[in-house]
């Protein structure tokens, strides 16, 4: 079976989706009828990689500028139109059975003017309204072509219940189908760390959306009650600036660590030195940070969004409001001060992401491909 991939970022290239097209590719190179060819976005220049025997490696060049774990809407633009381009010539040579797009737009817009039977995997930003900034742009012209796309594809699959309710309000008749991100728990293991400090973390980039400064705020109002807390800021972003300036200002350096972006293979180093993973989004899909949060067998502090509730509960961690740095402190008070219920949800959380794994998602969107 030869399959076309197409996703705008790839690692190093941009932040969760990317990182789910990594994992998802080497379980699926393990399946040795599949022929797969992921067609990306370089960092620099053009170049070919045999990701494995299996599965070929197409970065574009699309100039790339700034933040690599940020795609701008002339990325988006400049990627689309090459991809599209190549990816026909690339047809003419392999003759694909099927392409399977990350995100709705733009990937399976280009999908379906590659005219493959095509399935379209939803992330999160490419649903309409999930993002807030996107409101006018998704009323008058999203909303529909996304209908559109989704309406030609072969099968919609959302991963999370959460963003397939979302999109579902868009197109209460499209069947759409669940299958959640995974995580390796091989890479990210729980490990008995020194409880001197009480350390929190967060792995996002440092954008409204995040919610990321209510979490400093909650953290200031924290650290003046307990003055042995840490918080690490992994990320970057556009408020990352403010944020820094605000910690100068209070003079909390020493307790909040900005450590911006690094790559994806530092972050298990991050998780365990923690013991809390926040949360605070005001959307999200299904966070491959979370999984890998968990999976690092830390307690949860996160917001009601996307598929979030889906992984926490009352067992490995605490819902909080959105934009509200009062629930989040109550909730960073709560696990401090209750050290029994902080190593209960520790250990829930490790206990959740060994029921969840890559090769069963991979095992899942091939049963799809065979459809």
């Amino acid at each position: 079976m030869k399959i076309l991939v197409l996703n705008y970022e790839f690692p190093p290239l941009g932040g969760g989706a990317a990182n789910a097209t990594f994992y998802l590719l080497k379980e699926l190179a393990k399946f040795k009828k599949l022929d797969i060819t992921l067609v990306t976005s370089s960092v620099d220049k053009y170049k070919e990689e045999d990701f494995a025997d299996n599965v070929k490696i197409y970065y574009l060049d699309i100039g790339k500028k700034g933040n690599i774990h940020y795609q701008s809407n002339f990325d988006l633009l400049k990627y689309s139109f090459k991809a599209l381009k190549f990816s026909k010539k690339l047809n003419k040579e392999k003759r694909f059975d099927l392409v399977h797009a990350f995100f709705g737009i733009p990937c399976g817009y280009l999908a379906m003017r590659l005219k493959i039977p095509y399935i379209v995997g939803l992330r999160g930003s490419d649903v309409p309204f999930y993002n807030q900034r996107f409101y006018w742009l998704d009323k008058l012209f999203f909303k529909r072509l996304s209908i559109k796309i989704w309406k030609k594809s072969k099968e919609v699959v959302a991963n999370s219940q959460g963003l397939k309710k979302l999109a579902k309000k868009s197109a209460p008749d499209q069947r759409m189908e669940v299958i959640y991100n995974g995580v390796d728990i091989n890479e990210f293991k729980s490990v008995k760390r020194d409880e001197k400090k009480f350390v929190i973390i967060s792995t996002s980039r440092l954008i409204q959306r995040k919610g990321v400064d209510f979490l400093l705020e909650a953290f200031v109002r924290f650290n003046k009650k307990h003055s042995n807390s840490l918080m690490y800021f992994v990320g970057s972003g556009d408020l990352e600036a403010k944020l820094i300036q605000k910690v100068i200002r209070l003079k909390l350096s020493d307790n909040v660590i900005f450590t911006g972006a690094i790559s994806h293979s530092a972050l298990n180093s991050y998780y365990q030195k923690a013991d809390v993973f926040a949360l605070p989004s005001l959307n999200e899909g299904m966070s491959n940070s979370l999984l890998e949060a968990m999976s690092s067998g830390l307690a949860i502090v996160a917001t009601d969004t996307g598929g979030t509730k889906e992984l926490v509960d009352r067992g490995n961690g605490i819902i909080v409001q959105k934009n509200n740095s009062a629930s989040i402190f109550q909730a960073l008070e709560t696990l401090y001060l209750n050290k029994d219920v902080l190593g209960k949800y520790k250990q829930q959380s490790r206990v959740k992401a060994e029921k969840m794994s890559w090769q069963v998602a991979a095992e899942k969107y091939l049963e799809i491909y065979k459809k």
